[in-house]
């Protein structure tokens, strides 16, 4: 069990270290919360490695003025030096063109402890929501992976749900 309470601590460690990120339009902090060679799945791109992680970032919150991404509770699987989570996640934005909204998704997560510390190696973020505080928006239809620890398969690639929104083009992964 201390395996487990020690592995849950250090990734809820990452998620925040992850928020801050974002809220301080910290890329490289961002990109530094992946594996060296992690990828990161999110609308309709797949992104490997630290540098694209982080170019990618930086184009992505150069839209926004302030984002606040919260974590709820990882559900964990811990194995030796790996675990693996669905973390459901929600965010509040605000656009440099003053538009605002929040989002609510799932990030299926992999992640590995290197030099005690713990990273992500693989998320895919699914979109469920995108709209108006009061839910009046766009809810997206998903795979659905089952109950924990139902995972979509490593070469899976999320709806592209944001990359017009975001101003760019989907890198070929």
């Amino acid at each position: 069990m201390s395996d487990f309470i020690a592995a849950e601590a250090g990734i809820r460690a990452l998620h925040q270290r992850y928020t801050d990120a974002v809220w301080r339009q910290d890329a490289g902090a961002f990109a530094r919360c992946f594996a060296e060679d992690g990828e990161w799945r999110i609308s309709g791109m797949v992104l490997k490695g630290r540098a694209q992680i982080g170019e990618t970032i930086t184009a992505i919150l150069a839209r926004f003025d302030r984002v606040l991404i919260s974590f709820r509770t990882p559900i964990l699987e811990v194995g030796e030096g790996t675990a693996r989570a669905r973390t459901y996640i929600d965010e509040k934005c605000i656009w440099k063109n003053g538009d605002t909204n929040i989002s609510m998704g799932v990030y299926y997560e992999h992640f590995v402890e290197e030099q005690g510390r713990w990273l992500f190696r693989w998320r895919l973020f699914q979109m469920l929501y995108r709209g108006a505080p009061d839910l009046t928006g766009t809810f997206y239809d998903f795979p659905d992976y089952g109950p924990p620890p139902g995972m979509p398969p490593l070469d899976a690639v999320p709806a592209d749900t944001a990359t017009a929104r975001w101003g760019l083009v989907r890198p070929q992964g």
